[in-house]
């Protein structure tokens, strides 16, 4: 699966593009500013109906503009797949595939895999389990549609029973009903995280050895309060102090991951470059367990790629990611001659575009603007 060509419309600072890309690997040069990153989470739009970087579509469309238009042609083993949105100012969100539109967006949620790596990534290792575990869920639910609908069902009997709970009087019997209902989508998220989990750290300890030169091991740990009993069982034991708080205080609301390097917390003891290295091996995992799931490669976008890496490890990503068994990559980066010369060095498939204040062209592969 691999990008073809995208048209872009009014998007964020983006007003107007039309762009045929390589099956390979495509290069995003230019300044900080310029719209290099917009233009990778175009094509992250284009497979998961929303931005990278942001929850609120009214960061989409140009500011001054009622609507954003993205349309992709992306080529799958001779055939071709038209996928086209539309974001407007009033909320409106449309979605067509082949020209048809979806009923609901989450319909098209693995449609066109995708895996990005950007600086924002870095909340990951920093910030709450809530990040780590939109991770899984953005990664289990391209290649596995129950998981997405079992997410969505519990989310929205999780809300229903903190509303009851913070409502003085309910009775038992109905906080009892919705929590039955509960019990199976527990059980299935559960049971696909704790198996993404495992598949993840696995992966990821061997692209981590092999980015930092085999100098530090890594680990990911799975954490769930459904590791230690059912959820029948967790919310029978804590429906009094529910009662007492006002919210559910048991459940996979609350799992998350834990990382390691060399047996410590990550976030303490790894430093800049490490941690980027790790956020890096973690995204390359995250790509390998998504093609052995779907038997199809997803799309790599890595953005702002060799910020915070010394060039011995960004050499060996580069290879690897170039001489691997990988399909398209995008890469974007602020200095042109140097992703020409390690590019250059591995692979002559390259294509290479500049971005200035949202205007994209396409440079000649033998120029370089230094």
């Amino acid at each position: 699966m691999f990008l073809r060509r995208i048209i872009v419309q009014d998007f964020k600072n983006i007003s107007s593009a039309d762009i045929s890309f390589s099956p390979k690997i495509n290069c995003i040069c230019g300044n900080n500013g310029e719209g290099k990153t917009n233009l990778l989470d175009a094509v992250h739009y284009l497979s998961m109906t929303k931005s990278f970087l942001s929850v609120n579509d009214r960061y989409t469309y140009t500011y001054g503009k009622d609507e954003a238009v993205l349309h992709g042609t992306f080529q799958d083993v001779g055939q071709e797949e038209d996928i086209a949105v539309s974001v407007r100012s009033d909320g409106a969100k449309t979605v067509r595939r082949n020209g048809k539109a979806y009923k609901r967006l989450s319909e098209h949620v693995g449609r066109i895999p995708v895996v990005m790596t950007a600086p924002p990534d870095i909340s990951l290792i920093h910030d709450s389990g809530e990040e780590r575990r939109r991770f899984l869920n953005m990664m289990i639910s391209q290649m596995d549609r129950e998981y997405l609908r079992s997410v969505s069902a519990y989310n929205s009997l999780l809300k229903q029973r903190n509303a009851a709970l913070r409502q003085e009087g309910t009775p038992d019997l109905f906080l009892e009903t919705i929590s039955e209902r509960m019990y199976a989508p527990a059980a299935y998220i559960h049971a696909r995280r704790r198996e993404a989990a495992e598949q993840l750290a696995a992966r990821a300890a061997e692209y981590y050895g092999f980015i930092s030169g085999g100098r530090e091991s890594i680990g990911i740990r799975y954490r769930s309060d459904l590791e230690k009993a059912g959820l029948q069982e967790l919310l029978e034991a804590s429906l009094q102090k529910d009662r007492a708080l006002g919210y559910t205080t048991a459940g996979v609301q609350r799992d998350d991951l834990e990382f390691s390097m060399d047996g410590h917390p990550l976030r303490k003891c790894a430093s800049q470059g490490q941690q980027k290295s790790f956020i890096i091996a973690l995204k390359m995992a995250q790509y390998r367990v998504m093609c052995a799931g779907r038997e199809v490669r997803p799309v790599l976008l890595f953005d702002d790629l060799f910020d915070k890496l010394d060039a011995g490890r960004v050499a060996s990503l580069i290879r690897m990611v170039v001489e691997g068994d990988f399909g398209q990559i995008f890469i974007t980066d602020t200095d042109e001659e140097r992703l020409r010369r390690i590019v250059g060095g591995i692979t002559d498939q390259g294509r290479f575009f500049n971005v200035s204040a949202g205007v994209i062209t396409e440079i000649d592969s033998q120029s370089c603007s230094g």
